[in-house]
């Protein structure tokens, strides 16, 4: 399979620690790069995590809060001295629209890329983004002021044609696609070959689903059901809930509902508050209702793929 991976340069939340960065991660499907958020510091860990500046095709912002944003102008300023050519997009709610080509008017004058922006409504659970090989859609979350998450699909793969069959049935090269996209073939004799003799099925799709930052939704694994891996916020631990619900953030406890009753293959925690300075308690907390929950950490690469089960 053609990789799928997620980057995570920055877990922590609003308070910056010596121990995490702010919120940001660079999902890696098939060799295209695409950013989740931008929080102050986010150059230095893409630095760290050898991860190319100019690869990055698009940034989605969840909201805007300055930890998960306060990082784009200074990474499309350095875009710039880079000499980047090619477009940035980037998605977002409708605010930031207005503040973001302030900020390039004033810092970025003359840079030689265009940034696209796209405006997000966090209201809806809808495709944003797709091309040829992945779709990008938003989920509705509850935060203080306008948010959502966002789910990564990678669209179904062709079956495999097997090569014995092409082989025995001197099928010419021109045939295959037809056949890897449903044909049956008619071999010399006349005689009809079923489409499933000729082929075996494919990996099956993957999918990603970051959800940060919201208070505990009971219906939000409607949304993500069934992705390979779900990353939830879990700010706080079961007996700050009340802190939880105030500010509207999680515990590591409801992450973990969320990911049981998704029915989701693995449940990466994050976002986690300053207060702890190891997130153990988190840990123990979230794997007593799913077991297959790891703490997210900077410089982690979470694969979307069997080796996430």
């Amino acid at each position: 399979m053609e990789p799928f991976k997620v980057h995570i340069l920055g877990c922590g939340s609003a308070l910056p620690t010596l121990k995490h960065n702010a919120t940001s991660q660079v999902v890696d499907i098939r060799g295209k790069l695409f950013m989740i958020d931008c929080g102050e510091g986010t150059q230095v860990q893409l630095r760290r995590s050898h991860i190319r500046f100019t690869k990055i095709g698009a940034v989605f912002i969840s909201h805007l809060h300055g930890d998960h944003c306060f990082g784009l102008i200074g990474m499309i300023s350095t875009f710039g001295l880079l000499g980047r050519t090619a477009a940035l997009h980037v998605y977002a709610p409708t605010e930031l629209g207005s503040i973001l080509r302030t900020q390039l008017d004033f810092f970025c004058a003359g840079i030689e890329f265009e940034v696209v922006f796209h405006a997000v409504d966090t209201t809806v659970q809808q495709v944003i983004y797709e091309d040829k090989s992945i779709t990008v859609e938003s989920v509705p979350l509850e935060h203080r002021i306008s948010c959502c998450g966002f789910i990564f699909r990678e669209k179904a793969l062709l079956p495999h044609i097997r090569r014995d069959m092409i082989d025995f049935y001197r099928i010419p090269v021109s045939q295959i696609n037809n056949i890897k996209l449903g044909a049956n073939w008619v071999d010399e004799e006349g005689q009809t070959v079923l489409n499933s003799r000729l082929v075996t099925p494919s990996a099956p799709a993957r999918a990603y689903a970051y959800c940060s930052d919201t208070r505990y939704m009971p219906e939000l694994h409607k949304a993500v059901h069934g992705v390979d891996v779900l990353y939830h916020e879990a700010t706080y631990d079961a007996k700050m809930a009340s802190r939880a619900r105030l500010y509207y953030h999680s515990t590591a406890e409801e992450a973990a509902k969320v990911a049981r009753d998704a029915g989701v293959g693995k449940l990466v925690l994050g976002h986690y508050s300053a207060r702890y300075e190891a997130e153990d308690l988190l840990l123990t907390e979230a794997k007593a209702i799913f077991p297959n929950t790891i703490l997210g950490q900077e410089g982690m690469e979470v694969w979307i793929d069997a080796k996430a089960y």
